[in-house]
């Protein structure tokens, strides 16, 4: 994909007419007076730093757990690559870089501990009750139960921010109201019913280029992460044509180079290229819809900052290697398994004596809630456990905890 870089926004200090802009938000559910400081996407950006949710990251599994080593990706750690990213997509672009970090930054809000595994064990627990949806409670988290504001539960956050957040993948409905990913996960139609987020449109594109950083970010990290750990190799690497050329390209610069560097010198070359891709594609796409605001992105009918076609081949094969080297590894199915019993015992703990959530502030009330939202409570306590204090709360509570490594 062919990037015009006469056309980057880099420097130019103003945004295009198909940015968001803060200064016409539509607003937030609670209103509130405007800051004189700080563009209200500023203020959202702020208010999901400060969040108990964001610091939890830190102990939060994003494909090796903690027990195996410090230097390996955390929810935390994935959260700030991929908020770079996007601010760096939406600085070329001319959007509100504000937007896009915030939605990059809150975007992982809802994952339970042990990243995918928490999740898949925690929709089988509460398939009863609606199952599990780590973007629903992601949405959840900012409009419900983080609590420190005396006027509102929640973070109060711009239409515009919480739109993001629930449709960065694209539409949730079709025009004719059918899910398109299956049913709609019920936190998000709850919440839709005050204050209506149009789940058949198109995001932002400042959404949009959070969601394809993420991409970027995970293809990029779980490879460094996979050499670290040895499920990968660099033999293994030479079978996709894109990254044997990066190597290619290295080895003949730094004949001699140490493995370390080598694999940061592949890394940084793989962003830069999947970066520039986006870029070239979406000014492509901004040049056939040529839309004349935010609202003309959303009705646009199509993804417009993504990887082109080229890419997107690269990025299928990039994907099938990690999941068939590393995330179906005998070695991580084995911890997978593990670690979604803890989640399972957790669950079925709390459902029979909720007194054992300690600290929740619904405790006391939850023992005469219907099933379901007694349900939902115990899910809303799982999954804003780190893995550490999952780990350290089951130990306290079952005879026996499987190992994690």
């Amino acid at each position: 994909m062919t990037l015009d870089r006469h056309a980057l926004g880099f420097g130019a200090g103003q945004r295009a007419i198909y940015a968001a802009d803060p200064w016409t938000s539509r607003g937030r559910l609670f209103e509130e007076g405007k800051s004189p400081t700080r563009s209200d996407f500023q203020r959202d950006r702020d208010r999901i730093v400060h969040t108990t949710a964001f610091r939890r990251l830190k102990h939060k599994t994003q494909v090796f757990i903690a027990a195996d080593g410090d230097h390996y990706r955390t929810r935390l750690t994935h959260t700030i690559e991929v908020a770079q990213i996007a601010r760096a997509l939406a600085r070329a672009l001319r959007l509100d870089e504000d937007l896009a970090e915030g939605v990059a930054l809150v975007h992982d809000f809802g994952h339970t501990p042990f990243g995918h595994t928490g999740e898949d064990a925690l929709h089988e627990a509460l398939a009863p009750y609606g199952g599990f949806d780590h973007n629903a409670q992601s949405l959840r988290i900012v409009t419900k139960l983080e609590r420190r504001y005396a006027e509102f539960d929640g973070l109060n956050l711009t239409w515009e921010t919480l739109e993001g957040l629930v449709k960065h993948n694209g539409p949730l409905l079709t025009a004719d109201g059918q899910g398109t990913r299956g049913p709609v996960p019920q936190p998000i139609l709850d919440y839709c019913a005050l204050h209506d987020l149009e789940l058949a449109s198109y995001a932002s594109l400042e959404a949009q280029v959070a969601a394809i950083a993420d991409d970027i970010a995970y293809n990029t990290h779980d490879i460094d992460d996979g050499l670290r750990s040895g499920y990968l190799s660099f033999e293994m690497l030479e079978e996709i044509p894109f990254l044997a050329g990066l190597m290619a390209e290295v080895r003949q610069l730094y004949p001699s180079l140490e493995p370390a560097r080598f694999t940061h010198e592949i890394m940084r070359r793989q962003i830069t290229a999947m970066v520039e891709d986006v870029i070239g594609y979406a000014q492509a796409s901004l040049r056939q819809v040529r839309p004349k605001s935010a609202g003309d992105v959303r009705q646009a009918g199509r993804v417009m900052a993504t990887f082109s076609e080229a890419m997107l081949v690269t990025d299928r094969q990039i994907k099938k290697m990690l999941f068939s080297r590393i995330y179906r590894h005998p070695d991580v199915m084995r911890v997978r398994a593990n670690a979604a019993s803890i989640v399972s015992d957790l669950f079925k703990a709390y459902m029979d004596d909720p007194q054992l959530m300690q600290g929740h502030y619904w405790v006391d009330h939850i023992r005469d809630m219907p099933q379901a939202a007694r349900a939902r409570h115990v899910g809303d306590y799982l999954a804003g456990m780190t893995d550490n204090y999952a780990i350290d709360t089951h130990r306290r509570l079952f005879d026996h905890t499987p190992e994690l490594r």
